[in-house]
């Protein structure tokens, strides 16, 4: 036996029928859903607080989806149907959710091993560790931030930023912003710096959809329309046109914020970066950019490296079907991009991939 084995069995253990790693909206759905089954059960969640996750992304932002659609499965969310929360809103409604339906969170559990344990599996939270016959990973594709290789090369005078450590403009230098990344968040974190700064905004033109968000039109018919019709219930992996969507990769088209939005701010546009010369960003025209600041809206990437069975794909995506892991009795995911549906990772989709898990894990503990 090892040292590292030696130490995983030393340590004194909880036993649970289910641990869910991951106390967002994925696993709160899950635990919702179990409960109601009567299942025991224990989340496990890194953060301080329910709702962390939201609380620490940029100040001003608003959910894209309104409030009418923003409600976990037994708590409708509580604001006007019209209106788009604020970022803080969506933290305390979960903090709240967790509290009405007294879900067992552990906060402050940062998992650091998945291993088999026999016929379960162990997790390991530093010196915690729980046995558990069945595990739920309630967690997204994206947990750790996407930066090009290039970026540590950036003179260090540079304030550059991920869009995931952004707050707002007072963590910034005097002078004007490149923001790498035209996709939602860099176009949103665009449209605040660039009242009070010159900003360029680099990367290629990802569309926008062809209706204002906010309009009565945006907000009761077309988001009823494509979020519930399109996205929960025709772009799902049981559908040809839902199998394209899931394969096709690449930021998603401007929702909130407009072309002629930006135009109107006077935020310039530039070709994508490309390296970095003399520790300035470089652009793909040869230009060397001279700026104070930088902020890298380029994405997040998955990190399952804490998940020792062999349940990835060549491309480090977990293989399921709709959050069941065949080939590794008693494991599910949930909260993965397209896990069944478009709407998967959204807050009105989660539920329906949710019930799907926990009728699985009932259908198992009942065989055994």
């Amino acid at each position: 036996m090892g040292l590292m084995e030696r130490n995983q069995t030393s340590l004194a253990s909880e036993r649970h029928p289910v641990v869910i790693v991951g106390g967002g909206q994925a696993g709160l759905s899950v635990g919702y859903h179990l409960a109601r089954r009567g299942i025991s059960f224990v989340i496990l969640d890194g953060a301080q607080r329910t709702g962390d996750s939201w609380r620490r992304r940029w100040d001003s932002l608003r959910l894209f989806t309104p409030a009418h659609l923003d409600g976990l499965d037994g708590l409708p969310f509580p604001a006007s149907a019209g209106s788009f929360p604020t970022k803080d809103e969506m933290a305390d409604y979960l903090e709240a959710y967790a509290r009405r339906f007294r879900l067992p969170i552990r906060h402050g559990m940062r998992v650091d091993r998945l291993s088999r344990a026999g016929a379960g599996y162990r997790v390991q939270a530093g010196d915690a560790v729980f046995e558990a016959e069945q595990v739920v990973v309630a967690m997204a594709n994206y947990q750790k931030p996407a930066l090009p290789g290039f970026a540590s090369d950036l003179d260090a005078s540079i304030v550059q930023l991920h869009a995931g450590d952004y707050r707002n403009a007072g963590q910034l230098r005097e002078g004007g912003v490149l923001i790498v990344g035209a996709g939602n968040s860099g176009a949103e974190i665009a449209l605040e710096l660039a009242r009070s700064r010159p900003v360029w905004l680099a990367g290629r033109n990802v569309g926008e959809i062809p209706f204002r968000i906010g309009s009565f039109f945006g907000r009761h018919v077309m988001s009823r329309l494509m979020l519930r019709l399109v996205f929960h219930h025709l772009l799902t992996r049981d559908t040809p046109m839902g199998r394209k969507a899931a394969a096709r990769h690449g930021p998603a088209p401007l929702i909130r914020t407009r072309g002629r939005d930006l135009a109107a701010a006077k935020v310039r546009r530039t070709g994508r970066v490309v390296g970095v010369q003399s520790g300035r960003p470089l652009l793909e025209s040869g230009q060397v950019f001279d700026i104070a600041n930088v902020i890298w809206c380029t994405g997040f990437a998955p990190d399952f490296s804490w998940i020792a069975p062999p349940v990835f794909d060549n491309a480090s995506r977990p293989r399921h079907l709709r959050g069941v892991v065949e080939n590794e009795a008693g494991l599910y995911f949930v909260g993965l991009n397209f896990l069944y549906a478009m709407s998967s990772t959204m807050i009105h989709g989660v539920g329906r991939d949710a019930r799907h898990v926990a009728d699985a894990i009932a259908q198992s503990l009942a065989r055994r």
